[in-house]
């Protein structure tokens, strides 16, 4: 049985770790909130009070934590994988981060004697808890063939896209285009409630042309009902934006709508939107357009 160190188990580390247990991999979890990590006990699962204890004999590391500074904590801090773990262990890190954070660990990795693939998820929550996860990896192939039966098991669209970093640089397009379309969408609603159109009739039918997307499909919901709660936090999608500002500009590259939609998102963090789903950036059109409900 393939044994798994699961660090992070939040929103979507957490059903993560259940389907690999639940697919009959060995996973022992290990979170800062002890608590987050009972639906993991309740399948089957172990827990661990500390990464070197999680990780001892583990075959598989895989990390989901919030952003660059936590990777590099976990892997290279004194109580960290790179210390504790077995060499030759395969590191999966499924955390959304920059991408050259990623090759400079993935670096480390080799050196250190370990394997690393940057595997990026997109599909928020509702992915997560439906496995249905979008991963683009970024590593050596033989390394992305290795792991497969653990992303198979968490997603359904898998693509390996690169060396290391490539996974990441790909997951930044990604959310590059996501605020972008919930921003459009966020405006497109605000404009028909102006003119008192049946909102819910009209998604259904832009929803049908080539307007469609699976931001409208999924996000619809959330702006029609002014309900908010996270499935993919604003702070995060900030922190993502802040990832595909800086690497454009490091790459020489101008991406305007991305640009403005990581001011939008800034905005409405500085708002206290921060906590909120990210499909509350329709909070931001309504303040600029002076019709908060």
């Amino acid at each position: 049985m393939t044994s798994i160190a699961f660090i992070g188990l939040g929103i979507m580390g957490q059903p993560m770790s259940v389907h690999l247990q639940q697919a009959g991999f060995d996973v022992c979890g290990v979170n800062l909130d002890p608590e987050r990590v009972q639906p993991l006990l309740e399948a089957g699962g172990r827990a661990a009070g500390s990464i070197p204890e999680a990780v001892k004999g583990a075959d598989i590391v895989a990390i989901m934590v919030p952003d660059s500074p936590d990777v590099e904590q976990v892997l290279t801090g004194p109580d960290g994988v790179f210390t504790h773990a077995e060499p030759g262990t395969l590191i999966i890190d499924f955390s959304s981060i920059r991408p050259d954070v990623t090759a400079d660990l993935a670096e480390q990795a080799r050196a250190k004697g370990f394997r690393m693939l940057d595997a990026p998820v997109s599909g928020g929550e509702a992915g997560a808890r439906n496995a249905a996860l979008s991963i683009m990896v970024g590593g050596e192939a033989a390394d992305f063939d290795e792991a497969r039966s653990v992303l198979d098991v968490v997603g359904k669209t898998i693509v390996h896209v690169g060396p290391s970093g490539a996974g990441q640089t790909v997951k930044a397009a990604n959310q590059l285009i996501v605020a972008v379309n919930i921003e459009a969408v966020a405006e497109a609603l605000v404009f028909l409630e102006a003119y008192g159109v049946d909102t819910e009739a009209a998604f259904e039918v832009l929803g049908g042309g080539l307007a469609g997307s699976k931001v409208l499909d999924q996000k619809k919901a959330n702006m029609l009902g002014r309900s908010f709660d996270p499935g993919f936090r604003i702070d995060l999608h900030h922190k993502d934006m802040g990832i595909v500002t800086s690497a454009a500009r490091e790459a020489g590259v101008v991406l305007p709508l991305g640009a403005v939609a990581a001011q939008l998102m800034a905005s409405a963090r500085a708002n206290g939107d921060g906590g909120l789903d990210h499909s509350a950036l329709l909070r931001g059109v309504e303040r600029l357009s002076g019709t908060t409900n």
